[in-house]
């Protein structure tokens, strides 16, 4: 594969990122098979914001991350190495860099945020470690849904073979440059945008070392009660070279049960069947369907378990911390599939009612409800929890 073929995927997958984040925003909230529920109708404004993606520019700033040499969360991070432009300090700073860049361009309309804290001693992390975060916050121009928050995040820092190797170079373009870089070109694409919602861009470094970066961000979300709609963490999105990677093909990780204590909400959930159709398998779903929409030449492929076979990432830390996306609308549509089959099948719109009456049998299908805006934007699917 040509590097030009790669970072075209990459653009690829920066623009059905982009538009899921979009299309989630815009719509006040409530592939393996081929689902025979229709398409939405493509949105001019967001077919123009695609076009903005840049390939080139992802490229450009995967090379810049790659130019501090090595990214370990535990290589130098001292005003020497900083104006030097090597080791973890020096690539937070230029992280932060750009998001300040881009809300110059759009008159200050990103707020430009540090999330540091000491990370103590632990089984890859020898002594007491600084841990910065980097983030924007894109506020949502509407007062009412301001608080619904979409959040896209990549972790920048890298690290050889060695954990503990903080000399030699970990350019890390894959791991998790690719992300990063994917993540700050829909940063400078959406800042241009007016959204109703708000999207926070988040970097952020320990993940090599267990996830302590997107640990403390949860927690701190959780903590402060954000209203976090969707996580969509991008890690190893550029893939590699070799002749089986197909870069038109991106994998789409989503867990089933969510991570409970309560034995008896899971207990619940078994009895129901529904495994499958946790928010983080609805936010697949809604993926792989708004990529269909605006055909944007790659397909996510649904995974469902939480990560690669015995690996981890990011998002499992925002999973950890139970997640799940509410919503109001102006009409609604009624989603139903057979238990077999791994996409929505079929809808039936009920205007703004709150109750309808279908004739199946609720032993033979798995239901769902979203939201649709007077320009046709669907929300996530909501699976309802039943009343006796």
């Amino acid at each position: 594969m040509s590097n030009h073929d790669r970072y075209s995927g990459m653009r690829f997958w920066a623009s059905t990122l982009l538009l899921s984040m979009t299309q989630a925003l815009t719509c006040p909230a409530a592939e393996q098979s081929q689902p025979v529920v229709p398409p939405a109708t493509p949105d001019s404004h967001i077919a123009a914001a695609l076009r903005e993606i840049s390939s080139d520019r992802i490229q450009e700033n995967i090379t810049a991350l790659v130019g501090f040499g090595t990214r370990s969360t535990l290589s130098a991070q001292d005003s020497e190495s900083i104006g030097a432009g090597r080791g973890v300090g020096a690539a937070r700073e230029w992280i932060k860099s750009q998001f300040e860049q881009y809300s110059k361009n759009c008159g200050g309309c990103l707020e430009v945020k540090t999330d540091a804290f000491t990370q103590p001693p632990a089984e890859r992390v020898a002594q007491p470690t600084n841990v910065a975060n980097v983030y924007a916050v894109l506020k949502g121009t509407d007062p009412a849904m301001a608080q619904r928050i979409v959040l896209v995040t990549g972790h920048y820092d890298s690290r050889n073979s060695d954990n503990f190797d903080i000399v030699h170079d970990a350019p890390g373009a894959n791991d998790d440059a690719s992300g990063v870089a994917v993540s700050l070109e829909c940063a400078r694409v959406l800042s241009k945008l007016k959204l109703p919602a708000t999207i926070i861009f988040l970097t952020v470094a320990g993940e090599e070392q267990g996830l302590y970066g997107s640990e403390h961000f949860a927690r701190m979300a959780r903590t402060e009660n954000w209203n976090i709609e969707a996580v969509l963490n991008n890690d190893i999105v550029g893939g590699n070279k070799s002749p089986q990677q197909d870069p038109s093909v991106v994998r789409v990780f989503s867990e089933g049960l969510p991570n409970a204590s309560n034995e008896r909400q899971l207990e619940f959930i078994r009895s129901l069947g529904g495994e499958s159709d946790s928010p983080s398998r609805e936010l697949a779903r809604y993926i792989a369907e708004t990529a269909r929409t605006y055909d944007t030449g790659v397909r996510p492929v649904l995974i469902f378990r939480l990560d690669r076979y015995l690996r981890g990432g990011d998002h499992a830390a925002f999973n950890a911390q139970g997640y799940a996306a509410v919503r109001a609308a102006t009409s609604y549509e009624v989603l139903w599939r057979s238990t077999s089959s791994p996409d929505w099948e079929h809808a039936q719109p009920v205007g703004g009612s709150t109750r309808v009456t279908l004739p199946l049998s609720k032993d033979n299908v798995i239901f769902a409800v979203r939201a649709l805006d007077r320009q046709g934007h669907r929300s996530l699917p909501v699976v309802p929890a039943p009343m006796r």
